[in-house]
């Protein structure tokens, strides 16, 4: 969509139906039929839709993905997403904005794209902003190439709250300047590529143990506890000057006149603490309307929709039911209400496609150079010191690796320099683990989660975390942890000699811990968060 063409588009009349339909942001999805590509299209014909958030396939849709529907996985995904939002564009009344949540890049929804790492690691680097901000940057730069306006990222929520089902990897940690810093240095570097950005989940997700996918959460904080922790980095990005803001669906009644109601369909939160406490006038967009915790609650059909925009909220995510929502907005909001929230998205639109029109880049961004730099500045030695991991490898060892899938490249790398044995979990635990190894005192210990979120102890059987407890307490351990680190509450880590965590297990994140063990580089990184056994 030219520049032009939006210029066009300003003096054009809309009608009150269609401005509201340009409040709506329907779910499109990459991998979807054909006869499910020609509704969404009939939808934007016919009611005037302002934007699609894209996710990869119905299965994959947290809500969906939670009950275990099959994903199959298209390796072109990424071809397939760029032809949908051309094939979308053309067949518009009005340009669309298109949207992604895209906050470690474009591969948390699309295959074959680059990724870089979660924002619990970025939340390990000390003293070196820049390169969050080129994460920003590069992956405002991949959204271009595939024609994406609109990033739903950065996670500004403080995880302080070690069980929480949903956050915990995608915060930058539990230190609230540290946050602040961090995102800002992500949308900085987004806003450096005039792609949109959106801090989230307001007014804060960190301290929970429900994902709002599944149920809403309750907050039973103070308000002043939250204005204090939860809400500070919301406000301090909001003094920047950022482009959106997206309202989670928590109950936190302190914030709510004391009614147990979900923020996103609050007006005591987004219109009296968002907008007029906290002096935001920018773009309110709601959390997924699929998600559980409201969705389930309103099976009319249009009454949550209504309810989010009454609140509110001027762009309508992942709403179910557009043309009954659009159908009650119109019978029941006031003129006012509808013009001030179509200004909004109308003026975001127009900003949009007329910097973007300037200059677009076609291709994907190269992370290799980066995801280096990145992991060796967040590697984090976290038990034991530099000396004394030098000294176990000097005196020989056994490496020994609990993983399900994931090539031990750790492993692979020490060896071409050091050569040992090791034995992976199925061959240590057909036989008694201890005579397995009772020859051998010193163990390299690699361990590959499988999974990133805490449900079900990050995916571990209770052999494997048996195993791993007895090798951490008999044992010289050196243990080297490829994923989530709260996954160490499970763990008699006190008891090892060393404790390095390396937050991924990506390819150049296992070659980076290897040259650490073999003491070619330091570990710069801090863990950003507690773990309390």
């Amino acid at each position: 969509m030219s520049k032009t063409s939006i210029q066009k588009w300003s003096s054009t009349p809309f009608s009150q139906a269609e401005k509201i339909g340009q409040l709506f942001m329907p779910a499109a999805f990459i991998n979807d039929s054909e006869v499910e590509i020609q509704k969404l299209e009939k939808l934007i014909k016919e009611h005037a839709i302002g934007g699609l958030c894209f996710f990869h396939s119905r299965a994959s849709a947290a809500t969906n993905y939670e009950g275990k529907k099959e994903v199959i996985y298209n390796k072109r995904s990424f071809d397939t997403l760029k032809r949908l939002i051309d094939r979308y564009q053309n067949i518009a009344k009005y340009p669309l904005l298109i949207a992604i949540d895209a906050e470690w890049g474009l591969a948390m929804r699309i295959e074959n794209t680059p990724q870089y790492p979660y924002a619990i690691t970025l939340g390990a680097i000390q003293d070196n902003n820049d390169l969050i901000y080129e994460v920003g940057r590069n992956i405002a730069r991949d959204c271009k190439a595939a024609g994406i306006h609109w990033n739903l990222a950065p996670v500004t929520d403080i995880n302080n709250n070690p069980e929480n089902p949903v956050i915990g990897y995608r915060s930058f940690g539990e230190n609230k300047d540290s946050v602040l810093q961090k995102a800002l240095a992500y949308i900085k570097g987004s806003q450096s590529e005039s792609v949109l950005t959106s801090i989230k989940h307001f007014p804060g997700h960190g301290d929970t143990s429900v994902d709002s996918h599944l149920g809403l959460p309750l907050i039973d904080k103070s308000k002043q506890e939250l204005l204090e922790n939860e809400l500070y980095p919301f406000q301090k990005l909001i003094d920047e000057g950022v482009d959106s803001v997206m309202v989670g669906h928590l109950s936190v009644p302190a914030l709510a006149n004391g009614k147990r109601i979900s923020s996103s369909i609050s007006k005591d939160i987004i219109k009296g603490l968002l907008r007029e406490e906290m002096g935001f006038d920018g773009i309110v967009i709601s959390d997924a309307l699929n998600m559980h915790a409201v969705s389930k609650n309103y099976p009319k059909k249009g009454e949550l929709e209504w309810l989010a925009f009454d609140a509110g909220n001027d762009v309508l995510c992942f709403a179910e039911h557009p043309k009954e929502g659009i159908e009650t907005i119109l019978k029941n909001a006031t003129h006012h209400q509808i013009e001030k929230s179509f200004e909004r998205i109308w003026e975001l639109k127009k900003k949009v496609f007329a910097v973007q029109e300037m200059g677009s880049n076609s291709e994907l961004e190269n992370n290799n150079e980066l995801n280096t730099k990145l992991a060796k500045q967040s590697l984090t030695l976290f038990k034991g010191t530099r000396t004394e991991i030098s000294k176990f490898k000097e005196e020989g060892f056994l490496g020994v690796e609990i993983s399900r899938s994931t090539d031990n490249l750790f492993f692979n790398a020490i060896q071409k320099s050091k050569p040992f044995d090791s034995r992976t979990f199925s061959e240590v635990s057909r036989m008694d683990s201890s005579k397995t190894i009772e020859t051998e005192e010193n163990i390299l210990l690699a361990l590959f989660p499988p999974q990133i979120k805490p449900v079900n102890k990050f995916g571990f059987t209770e052999k494997e975390l048996q195993i791993v407890n007895e090798l951490i307490t008999t044992k010289n351990t050196v243990l080297y942890l490829f994923g989530n680190p709260y996954v160490l509450k499970h763990m008699n880590y006190e008891n090892a000699s060393a404790v390095v965590i390396v937050y991924q297990d990506l390819e150049l994140f296992q070659n980076v811990a290897a040259q650490h063990f073999l003491d070619k580089i330091q570990a710069k990184g801090k863990l950003p968060i507690s773990v309390k056994k």
